[in-house]
C-alpha cells in the first residue's frame, strides 16, 4: 500500500485548494489535508505531526509549505517525500512583515473579503479562462474560514523561521513546484531552493501563478505523480 499523502494548504485555504489532486490520489493512496491553525508555523507543525500517520508523503503550497519545512524539521523520520509548491524558506522580512498589519486591521474591521478582493488576490494568479472561476474559490475558501484565523496565520507567518537548513539536509525525494506566474514566491526563489536541496527535482507550471493546483490541475496533478513515485538513488 503507498505512503498516504498529507496535503497541508496556503494561507486562508482549505482542502478545496487541493481539490484536483485528492480526487487523483484518493483512489491509490489515503489522502488527508491537515488544518492550519496554531498561533505560530511551529505550533501547527507540531499539531500537523500529532495528528499525522507514523510516516507520510508531505505537499505543502505556500503557507502550507512552510509549514511542511517545519514539519520536517521536527520529524524528518516520518516524512517519506516532500513537495513544495509556491512557498518560501526564508524568515519575513521586515518590509513584507510591516505590510501584513494595514491588512491585519482591515480584516479586524469586518473588512476581510476586502482585503482579499483588493490586496491579495490580484497577485495570486496567472491570466487566463479560469482566472475568475478559481477567484472565487479563494473568496469562498477565505469566507468560511474567517477573520480570526487570517489574523492568526497572518502573525504566524510573521514570526516564522528560516528554513534554509533544513533544506540543506533533507534526504528524501524533494518536488519544488512553481507556477511560471507566481509574483508572491517567483520562480527564482524556487530554483534557489531546488540548487540548496540534495535530492531536489525543480517543475515550472507555465500558464499557472500562485495556486497551479487550481489554476493547471492536470499539469500539477503529473507533477505531483511523478513525485510520489520518484525513488531516491543512493551513492
Amino acid at each position: 500500500m503507498p505512503e498516504p499523502l498529507l496535503f497541508l494548504p496556503g494561507m486562508m485555504c482549505d482542502a478545496r485548494l487541493f481539490a484536483p489532486q485528492i480526487a487523483a490520489f484518493s483512489g491509490t493512496r489515503a489522502v488527508q489535508v491537515a488544518p492550519m491553525t496554531g498561533e505560530t508555523v511551529e505550533d501547527i507543525a507540531a499539531s500537523v505531526i500529532a495528528n499525522a500517520p507514523p510516516h507520510f508523503a508531505l505537499a505543502g503550497l505556500s503557507m502550507g509549505g512552510i509549514v511542511a519545512m517545519e514539519v520536517l524539521r521536527q520529524a524528518p523520520d516520518m516524512v517519506t517525500r516532500l513537495a513544495l509548491l509556491d512557498t518560501n524558506p526564508m524568515a519575513e522580512t521586515p518590509e513584507v512583515a510591516a505590510a501584513r498589519e494595514p491588512q491585519i486591521a482591515l480584516v479586524k474591521a469586518g473588512r476581510l473579503e476586502d482585503v482579499m478582493r483588493d490586496e491579495m488576490k490580484p497577485r495570486y494568479l496567472a491570466p487566463g479562462p479560469k482566472r475568475i472561476e478559481v477567484l472565487n474559490v479563494v473568496m469562498e475558501m477565505a469566507k468560511s474560514l474567517g477573520p480570526d484565523l487570517f489574523v492568526t496565520q497572518s502573525r504566524a507567518l510573521m514570526r516564522r523561521p528560516d528554513q534554509q537548513e533544513t533544506l540543506r539536509t533533507a534526504d528524501c525525494p524533494v518536488l519544488v513546484l512553481v507556477g511560471s506566474h507566481d509574483t508572491v514566491c517567483p520562480v527564482s526563489r524556487h530554483e534557489f531552493m531546488a540548487s540548496i536541496i540534495p535530492n531536489a527535482t525543480l517543475e515550472i507550471i507555465e500558464d499557472a501563478g500562485h495556486l497551479p493546483t487550481l489554476e493547471k490541475p492536470e499539469e500539477t496533478t503529473a507533477a505531483l505523480d511523478r513525485w510520489l513515485h520518484d525513488r531516491l538513488l543512493l551513492s
